[in-house]
């Protein structure tokens, strides 16, 4: 019998990064903040969405966002991330589990985020069919040090807490 059908809660993590590029969208867990820069990327490179998604398929050793979702594919050129954290879902719910709670953290040094806490939170939670209350985000800066210290790059951190919703298969 395959171990994990006997694993009532996993749990994934995940991370990404993605260059910042001038004259692009800054989306962030689905919300466009203002700003005169986005994220450079194949799809609309939203670093949190992309960092749960990795955290929701490594929950079930289930690879990466690379592998469901190459760069390469022509049909992902300019994709909403969304579609990429509801296929990960999908993929969670037909293995007979469920989000339990995720905590997040977006690091970028500008613009500041504060203010759109709330919004990112509630949407994610609503994409996630999580209660606000099941979701964290946060909010670090790298002080200056690395890529993401120096304005040149984004990074989001994810982790996921899954749990058996029937009987394994």
């Amino acid at each position: 019998m395959d171990q994990t059908a006997l694993t009532q809660f996993r749990i994934g993590q995940g991370w990404d990064s993605h260059q910042i590029e001038a004259g692009r969208p800054l989306i962030l867990g689905g919300i466009t903040i203002p700003s005169e820069f986005g994220l450079a990327g194949h799809s609309d490179a939203d670093v949190l969405f992309h960092a749960v998604t990795d955290a929701l398929l490594g929950s079930l050793g289930l690879g990466d966002i690379g592998m469901h979702f190459p760069d390469t594919a022509a049909e992902w050129k300019d994709a909403d991330s969304e579609t990429f954290l509801r296929q990960a879902m999908q993929l969670i719910g037909q293995r007979g589990y469920a989000i339990a709670n995720v905590d997040t953290t977006i690091i970028l040094e500008r613009p500041k985020l504060k203010d759109f806490r709330a919004a990112i939170r509630d949407n994610l939670a609503r994409v996630l069919s999580l209660p606000p209350g099941c979701v964290g985000v946060k909010f670090k800066t790298a002080e200056k040090v690395g890529p993401v210290g120096e304005g040149r790059s984004c990074e989001a951190q994810a982790a996921v807490l899954v749990s058996r919703t029937r009987p394994g298969e």
